[in-house]
């Protein structure tokens, strides 16, 4: 394995291009700035220099992009699924062998370790394939026949739709998107989190440069209040397929309401991880700590709420504890790194302001809790215990390596105290009582359950959360039904009487 100066080197090899030429819009096969010519720059997290100048996309750009993806959409919606299919899996290919420069040029722009990263751009490929294989069919209903008629639906592709992604593994969760929007026949305006630009342009130059035909996919960088806000009103983008905050959920469905848009949405959680007394410990404490110290923390299915049955609370809370003070944090390129530093200031800063919040309101710090170094957003990993469900910190989403560990006397309190949150996204269950863990998922309000597991996704399997954290469901046919409408076509089977007026 490369040691962090050679990938360093190296690294610097794949940003020069970024540094020399900034990041570009991508618009109808064309890289070009913002009509406006402004720009802002995107920092490294691990000392806060400027990584590159980005282009600063507004209303203008907005619409010259929407125009490119209507204009494509009526060619591209109507190529076959099979054609459409073998471009699409000529994208994962190229992906594939550019993994490197992808992973490297993640880890500088978000701070997230190389050994995470390292398969992000293994799991987009994975995504261009699943949803290639299932281009071909796409298209395809179902045969509906009583006495009287036969009714057939298909489905169509609903035209050019926006997507607008998240600064945490912004490569795979845009793949997560763009994927089965490209493959129902759809074409894409994508705008990209402003804290993250640079993997979305290499997205855009794979795919052009593997014949994805040029306006199908579109790119304009810039923040929310005016490209994403653009993007959102735009009565020619027929939906919107968003990751993100639930505050800026509910923004993105007001703005959009006027022009009555279809939405998905993949919001925040406050997820719990519950362990009973019964459970694999052993495998439970690495579930628990994998699901909420990988990635930063900075995951929206982090298992953030740890609720421990309390005859196990203490032994239970001292691992994950060792484990958390054993966690390296350092230098995102670095290969022995588990922990980089978060994505930009302001977010460390408001990661940072839940350590005082929960000392306040009478949580003990039992790793963890502070800033590392003087330089760059490195946070060390840490554990809250003596924890109450009421508390700020198990309430509301950090978004940071934190978690939060509350005990449960039996099995009614560790329900009531899941449930008890504004969040419905995932839930983690550790108990080797089948009937407990069929009554517990049962009553979980969660989109998403795990029994005696992390979070392992498989693709075809629905993805999403109930209550703020989210409407709709990726993976699958699910994809599909998004970005695809349903229409019904009703055949006769037989003469039948027609009424007559006047």
């Amino acid at each position: 394995m490369n040691t962090l100066n050679d990938n360093l080197s190296r690294a610097e090899g794949y940003l020069s291009r970024f540094r020399d030429g900034g990041v570009m819009n991508h618009i109808d096969g064309e890289s070009v700035p913002a009509a406006s010519g402004k720009t802002f720059e995107t920092l490294s997290p691990v000392d806060l220099k400027p990584l590159a100048s980005v282009a600063r996309g507004d209303a203008g750009d907005i619409d010259r992009a929407v125009a490119a993806a209507d204009k494509a959409f009526k060619t591209w919606s109507k190529t076959p699924g099979k054609e459409r299919r073998a471009i699409l899996i000529r994208v994962a290919e190229a992906i594939e062998a550019r993994a490197e420069e992808i992973a490297f040029t993640e880890c500088l722009d978000t701070g997230q370790a190389l050994r995470f990263m390292e398969k992000a751009a293994i799991r987009g490929a994975a995504n261009f394939r699943f949803f290639a294989d299932k281009a071909p069919g796409a298209e395809d209903g179902q045969a509906l026949r009583n006495a009287n008629q036969m009714n057939v639906t298909s489905r169509r592709p609903l035209g050019p739709v926006g997507v607008i992604t998240p600064w945490n593994t912004p490569f795979m969760l845009s793949t997560w998107k763009i994927a089965p929007a490209l493959a129902s026949g759809c074409t894409v305006v994508h705008k990209p989190a402003e804290f993250s630009p640079m993997t979305a342009k290499l997205l855009v130059e794979i795919a052009e440069e593997a014949g994805l035909p040029k306006g199908v996919l579109n790119l304009v960088n810039g923040f929310g209040e005016d490209a994403g806000k653009a993007l959102t009103e735009h009565p020619a983008i027929k939906a919107i397929a968003f990751v993100g905050e639930s505050r800026t959920g509910q923004m993105i469905m007001a703005q959009a309401a006027p022009t009555l848009k279809r939405f998905h949405f993949e919001l925040g959680g406050k997820n719990p991880v519950i362990v009973f007394d019964d459970a694999d410990l052993e495998r439970a404490v690495d579930a628990a700590s994998f699901m909420i110290y990988s990635l930063n923390g900075e995951r929206c299915t982090s298992s953030s709420r740890l609720l421990v049955q309390d005859s196990i609370y203490e032994d239970f809370t001292r691992r994950v504890a060792e484990v958390a003070n054993n966690i390296k944090v350092g230098h995102p390129l670095d290969p022995d790194t588990v922990v980089g530093p978060l994505i930009h200031p302001e977010h460390e800063e408001k990661v940072l302001s839940y350590f005082a919040k929960a000392r306040e309101e009478g949580a003990t710090i039992a790793a963890g809790g502070e800033k590392v170094g003087e330089e760059g957003c490195f946070v060390r990993p840490t554990l809250f215990t003596e924890a109450t469900n009421d508390m700020t910190v198990a309430q509301e989403e950090i978004f940071g390596p934190v978690l939060t560990a509350i005990p449960f006397k039996n099995e009614d309190e560790a329900l009531r105290l899941a449930n008890d949150t504004q969040y419905g996204l995932s839930a983690y269950l550790w108990t080797n009582d089948l009937n407990r863990a069929i009554r517990m998922t049962d009553e979980l309000e969660a989109g998403m359950m795990w029994v005696n597991s992390e979070n392992v996704r498989h693709l075809p399997a629905p993805f999403g959360g109930v209550k703020a954290s989210g409407i709709g469901r990726d993976g699958g046919d699910w994809s599909f039904d998004f970005y695809m409408e349903t229409v019904n076509v009703a055949f006769p089977r037989q003469v039948h009487q027609v009424p007559k007026l006047g």
